[in-house]
């Protein structure tokens, strides 16, 4: 566990152990939580990669930049981790939020990203209106792991009411769905089969066929939104037959 500082600002970042010779993956959060819940996903995948997992400004231990920052300016704010890190490229897991801000830093600046990861990843017209996807947010509830309470309840309310109803409206404003379509860098959806914040079978079939050879899509049965949580090995598997191009052994994973 370390610090950087970010334009005067320090930033808590998780390290795993160096590993010589990889690109770093960076495990980016969801909204109003911190990257805690993100470790197990991460520890799975040390071996392979340098693994970090920072709180994004605002978020765990991680102090607020003035006001609560919106996805394009986490997203910046997460390259400028990036600098302070020296990490020229990097290899970025996003889960819910993270997704978008992960997105927006590929679009941004797609140099610095060899690949994204998209473990359950949210926002867009499923995810809307507003009122719809509180719903679906209370349904994700009783769905994840009952150990998940004593890891993301503190963080909620730290983070509060407030900024948590103006991000998450933000979040189910924004265009997820264009911004994968168009990715510029190679992208892995994975989604929950119990995930009730993710469109059906059928529309991400005819979703897929819209999208260029750049994305893959995955499954992970048994999960629900926080997936990087609830199921680490089957998360860090799918990536990592991703990440070595082992397509045959992403059937498993394959959509039905």
């Amino acid at each position: 566990m370390s610090w950087v500082v970010v334009r005067g600002r320090r930033v808590f970042v998780r390290r795993g152990p160096e590993v010589p010779g990889s690109t770093p993956i960076v495990h980016v959060h969801g909204f109003g939580i911190s990257g805690s819940y993100m470790v197990p996903t991460a520890r799975a995948l040390a071996h392979r990669a340098t693994a970090l997992v920072p709180d994004l400004p605002g978020y765990g231990r991680s102090k607020p930049w003035g006001q609560t920052l919106g996805i394009s300016s986490l997203a910046w704010a997460l390259l400028e981790i990036l600098d302070a890190l020296e990490l020229d490229k990097v290899v970025l897991v996003g889960n819910s939020m993270g997704g978008p801000v992960s997105l927006e830093v590929a679009h941004s600046a797609p140099e610095r990203v060899a690949g994204v990861v998209l473990a359950s990843p949210a926002g867009g017209v499923h995810n809307q209106p507003l009122l719809r996807a509180l719903v679906q947010l209370g349904r994700d509830v009783p769905r994840e792991s009952a150990r998940m309470v004593r890891v993301a309840l503190p963080d909620y309310l730290r983070f509060g009411p407030v900024n948590a109803v103006h991000l998450f409206g933000e979040l189910t404003r924004f265009p997820s769905l264009e911004r994968l379509l168009r990715t510029p860098v190679p992208t892995l959806a994975l989604l929950g089969d119990r995930d009730p914040l993710m469109p059906p079978a059928r529309r991400v079939r005819e979703l897929i066929h819209l999208a260029s050879e750049h994305l893959t899509v995955a499954v992970i049965e048994g999960a629900a939104h926080a997936m990087n949580y609830s199921h680490p090995r089957e998360v860090a598997h799918a990536i990592g037959c991703w990440l070595d191009g082992r397509d045959q052994d992403l059937r498993s994973f394959e959509l039905t």
